[in-house]
This record gives C-alpha cells, structure tokens and sequence, in this order.
C-alpha cells in the first residue's frame, strides 16, 4: 500500500509539475525578445576601420569595442600608445553602451557648467566614445582614447561608420 501511495504521489508531482512547467515556459516566452548581438568579427572590422582612420593621420591610439552590456569584445593598443589610454578608451567605449548616447554629450554639459554630471557612477565626460546601433537597437560602442578627444572622437566615427546596415 505505501509503495503504491509512493507511486501516485510521484505521478502526481510529475503530471502537475509538467503542468506548471509548460505554463511557466510558454509565460517566460511572451516575456523574451529578440535582441540583435555584436559579433567578434563584427567588433573586429569596427576596430580595423577605426585604425586606418588613425593611420591615415599618423595617431597612436586604443581602440576599445564592448558590447551592448559594456563588457569588451575587442581591444587594441596601437604601438606607440601611451597605456593609460587603455583604461580611458574602456571607459570611453562603456559610457557610451550605458548611457546609449557619445561620451561628447557628458563632455559638452560639463563643459557648459553641468559639474553634477561629474558624480554620475560609470560616465566619463570625454569625447572619443560613440554607440553602436542596428536598425535602432544598441548593439555596443567604441571608445578611442591617445590623441585628443576631439581626434580620439573622428577616430570612433570611422569605427561607427563601418558598421554600416548590418
């Protein structure tokens, strides 16, 4: 009797949770959409239009491509380059992903009198960072850092532009 009791139980913990299973997954699906990612290759060609923006002018520089979580898919350091532009250009590059906006934005206001922007967690006003978007939805950024930040910014334009339609 108790190992028959012991088999109903588990049919039923089984059928109800099966249930509750389905349930659950088909409410998790309605909660999910779909996300366009930046790929390696991606964030490679991004990195290489950037670089011959800066060869093209004779500037040393990081080139930094995080993704849209501002964790770093690809990183160079162009011989030549001072490293503590390397922190500046991750900085750069994640500032821009989570604020979905180029860091000349913050380096704008703060130079017209907005200090308080200075005590926002993560922001580095300085020009060189910009998004990267596909068809309206931020896939990541790129941040530029070793020349100035107005140069470090044409430089991660060039980045930008290659990514093009995809």
């Amino acid at each position: 009797m108790r190992s028959l009791r012991i088999r109903i139980a588990a049919a039923l913990v089984a059928v109800f949770g099966a249930m509750a299973f389905g349930a659950m997954s088909s409410g998790a699906l309605a909660q999910v959409v779909d996300k366009k990612a930046l790929t390696l290759d991606g964030a490679k060609k991004i990195a290489a239009a950037a670089e011959a923006e800066a060869v093209k002018n004779k500037w040393n520089v990081v080139i930094a491509v995080v993704d849209e979580g501002g964790q770093i898919l690809y990183l160079q350091r162009m011989d030549g380059t001072q490293y503590g532009s390397v922190d500046v250009a991750i900085k750069k590059a994640r500032t821009s992903s989570a604020f979905k906006r180029p860091t000349k934005v913050f380096e704008d206001a703060v130079a017209g009198g907005r200090n308080a922007l200075l005590a926002l967690d993560g922001a580095l006003p300085l020009e060189g960072g910009l998004p990267l978007a596909v068809g309206g939805q931020i896939v990541g950024a790129i941040g530029v850092s070793g020349v100035t930040s107005q140069q470090d910014g044409q430089i991660a334009k060039a980045g930008v532009d290659a990514l093009g339609g995809q």
